[in-house]
């Protein structure tokens, strides 16, 4: 079975917000790593104004630590950068992709909706961030049925099944990451919620947030509709998280 590790690949914190997690995930196989998602990258921490510039630094919160970023992480985990075989990507926004250029041998996995808006330049993402040549992997037609939502399968040859789980709204092409764990999944929420209690309640005041950087909000809430279901119905097959809560990190 494939083995989780969860890494915090950076930090954003834009008070009064409260801090912010890039929780990532390396996925440990026989057959080589895979990321979920890259946080804020090496490249970033090094140039943050002429790679993520100073309106969006200050928007987000940006903090640029090298130590917190994936190649980093990876490294002190005992494994190389150039061990990580696949990036799968939940969406596209730059706090999910700084780091794909510290991997740029790496084969990217993403919806073929979210590829198609950074392929014609949209606005929200940064193209310093895939300047250095992406291998592409684009995911389309679903190709199976997950719990009562269509799922688009991964082929990293990983001895775990790999799924992506569109969740569209928070971007055109958002997805989730569901990858097998014995009887039971992970799925790996990208930002279709930005806090945990979101599965809970509509007034908490994230949820004017996560509605504000919505491409598309109706999307998003029937998408956090799906959520909530799974977390109801499915606690005993699936453990779900997102990616800014740092409560959510599997306890030591």
């Amino acid at each position: 079975m494939t083995r989780i590790h969860h890494l915090n690949c950076g930090t954003l914190h834009a008070p009064p917000n409260p801090a912010a997690s890039c929780h990532c995930l390396l996925l440990e196989d026989a057959n080589g790593l895979a990321l979920v998602d890259t946080g804020i990258g090496l490249h970033d921490v090094r140039d943050p104004l002429g790679r993520v510039g100073q309106v969006l630094i200050d928007a987000a919160g940006f903090q640029f630590h090298e130590d917190q970023t994936a190649a980093r992480r990876i490294e002190s985990l005992g494994f190389r950068a150039a061990d990580v075989n696949h990036i799968v990507l939940t969406h596209a926004d730059p706090d999910h992709t700084g780091g794909l250029a510290d991997f740029p041998h790496a084969q990217v996995h993403i919806s073929v909706e979210e590829h198609a808006a950074v392929a014609n330049a949209y606005c929200r993402y940064v193209p310093a961030h895939f300047a250095h040549g992406v291998d592409w992997k684009l995911h389309s037609a679903p190709g199976m049925n997950w719990f009562g939502l269509d799922a688009r399968p991964v082929s990293p040859g990983f001895a775990s099944e790999v799924l992506l789980v569109p969740l569209f709204g928070h971007t055109v092409g958002h997805c989730g990451v569901a990858v097998r764990q014995g009887t039971r999944w992970v799925l790996h929420v990208g930002d279709a919620y930005y806090l945990r209690v979101e599965l809970e309640r509509d007034d908490h005041p994230v949820s004017a947030l996560t509605a504000q950087r919505a491409d598309d909000n109706v999307r998003r809430i029937e998408s956090l509709a799906h959520l909530r279901r799974l977390a109801r119905d499915h606690s005993a097959e699936i453990d779900l998280f997102g990616y800014h809560d740092f409560t959510e990190f599997p306890s030591a």
